[in-house]
């Protein structure tokens, strides 16, 4: 006896088709998950490393009366002095970025000039006392413990 070849390919040929959609879907599925945890670690990276930058700006820079805050159109403007020159690393929200420049302490700003350091529709500092301050923006909360003593940096 002998099988009908025409019916065992079909079969054969359905089987491998099936198996073959399944391969694809299963790639296509798995790429788009890719996408979505390498877009959301970027998000998180961004968010961290602009809390991180401005706490690590204030405490390479952590010297008696150094970090002070101050009002621009009604925006607040974090100033760390550069020791007794009277200029000063300004960090301020300009549009939907937050931006830093360098200038005189109490000098106008800049914000065309200044270095975008990441997007942020929300900018606050809360002076909350003991020489203790939190920054807030859309990335989250830092809090920035000022641990100078008379005069001398943090790190010294």
């Amino acid at each position: 006896m002998r099988r009908d070849g025409g019916s065992s390919g079909i079969y054969t040929m359905a089987v491998a088709g099936v198996f073959l959609a399944g391969f694809f879907l299963t790639v296509i599925f798995g790429a788009q998950t890719y996408r979505e945890i390498a877009r959301g670690q970027s998000r998180n990276n961004e968010a961290r490393a602009l809390l991180s930058y401005i706490s690590t700006c204030v405490r390479m820079n952590d010297t008696a009366g150094a970090v002070s805050v101050s009002q621009a159109e009604g925006e607040p403007v974090l100033v760390i002095a550069d020791g007794q020159s009277g200029y000063a690393i300004r960090i301020y929200r300009h549009g939907d970025s937050l931006v830093e420049d360098y200038g005189e302490a109490d000098g106008a700003l800049y914000p065309d000039m200044a270095q975008v350091i990441g997007k942020t529709e929300e900018f606050r500092i809360e002076e909350l006392g003991n020489d203790t301050y939190a920054i807030v923006t859309d990335a989250g909360r830092v809090l920035v413990g000022l641990r100078s003593e008379k005069g001398g940096a943090a790190d010294d």
